[in-house]
């Protein structure tokens, strides 16, 4: 089950029918399969993880829900992005972090995470960041998306990424607290890609 912060990233995107969305983080394809629904079942996503057994989820979970869209699925590497090279309108990357987000009903997470943790989070997101944007045409838009609360991955990433990119610019973002929500912490921007 999604949580219902984690159901805002689709809205958020701006996704639309007929789009080529990429979601390049995809898991077991939570949100890959909000995208379809959003999109009403017409354009394309290509879904990518590292994890083969999250593919193989996705792969179910989109046949059971009769998802058509989904044109593409595999673990993510330098060819597939190199193919899929200034294609894609959105792209979605829900990168790996600290889970912080998650402490209501994850409270062990406080005492496992450790600050070089951290470090070690904000420096894979900033290379996913980096590698993965080359797939967004020029127009498309980048939607970046933890579930963490902590500026050091979310806004710091963001003016880091920014800063590096100069054919990216920045549109909105929202931080969803679990205080005010009752739900997971999460972090969204959406950026621009220029050129």
């Amino acid at each position: 089950m999604q949580d219902a912060s984690s159901q805002l990233v689709t809205p958020f995107s701006g996704a639309k029918p007929g789009m080529f969305v990429i979601d390049a983080c995809a898991g077991a394809g939570g949100k890959t399969l909000h995208l379809a629904a959003q999109m009403q079942n017409k354009g394309q996503i290509f879904a990518y993880d590292i994890y083969q057994n999250k593919i193989d989820e996705l792969n179910k979970r989109a046949k059971r829900n009769n998802v058509t869209i989904l044109k593409e699925t595999s673990i993510i590497n330098q060819e597939i992005i190199k193919r899929n090279e200034n294609l894609a309108d959105i792209l979605l990357i829900d990168a790996p972090c600290s889970s912080l987000g998650t402490l209501r009903r994850k409270p062990d997470i406080k005492w496992k995470l450790k600050p070089e943790k951290i470090s070690q989070i904000k420096v894979i997101q900033q290379d996913i960041l980096n590698s993965y944007v080359s797939m967004l045409k020029p127009g498309g838009t980048l939607i970046y998306v933890t579930c963490s609360i902590l500026p050091e991955e979310n806004q710091e990433n963001i003016m880091y990424f920014l800063k590096q990119n100069k054919n990216f610019t920045f549109v909105e973002d929202k931080t969803l607290l679990s205080s005010v929500t009752n739900n997971d912490g999460f972090y969204m921007a959406k950026l621009k890609k220029q050129f």
